[in-house]
């Protein structure tokens, strides 16, 4: 059975190549993935965390808003 990709491969290093004009080579696109995901679960963690501390069970766009900055710091090369 062969293993399918939870992304489309081909379509992640061709917008890549369109962003940057480079070329990318064999895994790039797993890493670029792998901390894309990385990323959308730190923010949600911290958009919890903050919608919790005003007794929300929900998450709203100004909870997303208010930890967007701090999480792309920490995701920052």
């Amino acid at each position: 059975m062969v293993a399918r990709s939870p992304y489309p491969r081909s379509v992640v290093k061709r917008t890549i190549k369109a962003h940057t004009g480079l070329n990318v080579s064999k895994n790039v696109d797993i890493l670029l993935y792998l901390d894309y995901v990385l990323f959308m679960q730190e923010l949600m963690r911290q958009a919890n965390v903050q919608a919790r501390k005003r007794g929300s069970a929900t998450i709203s766009p100004a909870d997303l808003k208010k930890v967007s900055r701090d999480t792309l710091q920490k995701f920052k090369v």
